[in-house]
């Protein structure tokens, strides 16, 4: 058994920050940096202190606001940074079971326990996230139609109630908030600490392929095969072809590699540092052009479709965060990131018109990843269900909320959903019609939270609870 101990602070600065706007208030914003609200910052440095730090006039956590929106952003009101509370608690080399901190970053963990054989079971497109914060979203990778979403890893948490009693939960004690929790965006109380089962590997490399697909059809028989062939799997297509080209793109999937696979000369465990290149300021809108965005796809289509055959863990999970703060590439107004997921039923057709329609618009549509989901998650708030999901970047802009709710129409009708932790336009009677067991965690928000302590700017936009 390893014993406690602090971790150093995370590599990048964790909060995506704006001018101030009333005398008092620390300016906070998601990772998209739209929308910028000024809030009551308090970063506790210890977890006694967090039960006086609640305030009835409304309180949300926030880790290190990788939330694209404004799941962690409290206009006038409180928001408890808990990335100070950043503590192991205890790992155990047999089973894999780490019991830490909520503000344990996922970075820290893979810094710490890889060397030894042990990665995140589960872990989203960027490692600069907290413990709390992939089970408040819970957030799913290239995996989910073969491992599911963050839930699968927890094995309990300990949450602090507005009442200020702290209650520890899991599948057997307390499941109904256990499980509210995972996609609950914060809102039934503070995550403390949790216990997570870790993955044995033998090497922080990755085998992998990648499929040239000439259009969506093609693309989506691609990644059929490829889930009965390895667990992980995801598509990035040009969103400016239309016509026949329309869904071309690289699939790239791949699996862990073993110790004897591996070229000659490569540390099987090796684990990166951090990031050697980072955005210093915010570029201008104007750069981010269509002659831009144009060059941007076609170059990362050349990058995936000839992808090397033994990738690290580094470009196999977080290209991105290669980049320090490059969300400042998107400009001045910032960006949004539009995800959703659809039924494979009809499928095709709807990611076709989908994708005509985000052609059409006009709005520089960037960085897009598609996958295929598995299942429903364990929490009646939680993202997927079984179908594809698109992720979509687009720079704020005049008609950006005109063409989002013209997609969430299409999404709705459909009978899919928009993943809450990116979104920032969603509306809330296309929220509720999106989320059918919405009233069940309205439910238990009034058991849990009578008097409405948790609550966010994305809550009150689309009247969670």
């Amino acid at each position: 058994m390893d014993g406690p101990g602090p971790r150093s602070a995370p590599p990048l600065p964790p909060l995506a920050r704006v001018r101030a706007a009333v005398p008092g208030l620390t300016p906070l914003a998601g990772w998209g940096g739209y929308p910028r609200a000024s809030c009551d910052e308090v970063t506790p440095s210890a977890e006694g202190a967090i039960a006086g730090a609640l305030s009835p006039a409304g309180t949300i956590s926030r880790g290190l606001g990788r939330s694209y929106g404004d799941a962690a952003v409290n206009s006038g009101r409180r928001v408890l940074t808990l990335t100070g509370l950043n503590t192991y608690r205890s790992f155990d080399d047999q089973t894999g079971v780490l019991d830490c901190d909520a503000g344990v970053c996922l970075g820290d963990i893979i810094r710490d326990h890889a060397p030894r054989g042990w990665f995140p079971m589960i872990t989203p497109g960027t490692k600069f996230v907290t413990v709390g914060g992939c089970i408040a979203n819970d957030v799913h990778g290239k995996a989910h139609h073969a491992q599911g979403t963050f839930e699968k890893c927890v094995e309990s948490m300990r949450i602090l109630l507005a009442d200020g009693t702290i209650v520890e939960a899991s599948r057997h004690a307390h499941p109904e908030l256990f499980a509210g929790c995972f996609g609950g965006m914060g809102l039934l109380g503070v995550i403390l600490s949790a216990r997570i089962r870790l993955r044995r590997i033998g090497t922080t490399w990755f085998r992998q392929r990648a499929f040239v697909a000439r259009d969506l059809d093609e693309m989506l028989a691609l990644m059929a095969q490829a889930d009965g062939d390895y667990p992980y799997s995801v598509a990035s297509i040009n969103p400016y072809d239309t016509g026949a080209r329309l869904g071309r793109g690289v699939l790239t999937v791949g699996d862990h590699a073993t110790a004897d696979e591996l070229p000659a000369g490569r540390a099987p465990l090796k684990v990166s540092g951090p990031p050697v290149v980072s955005l210093p300021f915010t570029l201008p809108g104007f750069l981010f052009n269509p002659l831009t965005a144009r060059a941007l796809h076609a170059l990362i289509f050349q990058v995936l479709a000839r992808g090397a055959p033994f990738a690290h863990y580094e470009k196999f999970f977080y290209p991105l965060d290669a980049i320090g703060h490059w969300n400042r590439g998107m400009g001045p107004r910032g960006f949004t990131q539009y995800q959703f997921v659809i039924p494979f039923e009809r499928g095709a057709e709807n990611l076709r018109k989908i994708l005509e329609v985000i052609a059409a618009s006009g709005l520089l549509p960037s960085l897009n990843v598609l996958k295929r989901m598995g299942g429903p998650g364990l929490g009646p708030l939680s993202f997927p269900i079984e179908g594809y999901t698109l992720a979509v970047d687009f720079p704020i802009r005049d008609g950006t909320r005109a063409l989002l709710q013209r997609l969430d129409q299409i999404v709705l009708d459909a009978g899919g959903r928009i993943y809450l932790g990116k979104d920032a336009f969603l509306d809330a009677t296309t929220f509720a019609a999106m989320y059918p067991r919405l009233d069940e965690f309205r439910a238990l928000k009034a058991r849990v939270d009578p008097t409405g302590v948790f609550t966010s700017d994305l809550s009150r936009r689309l009247g969670m609870g």
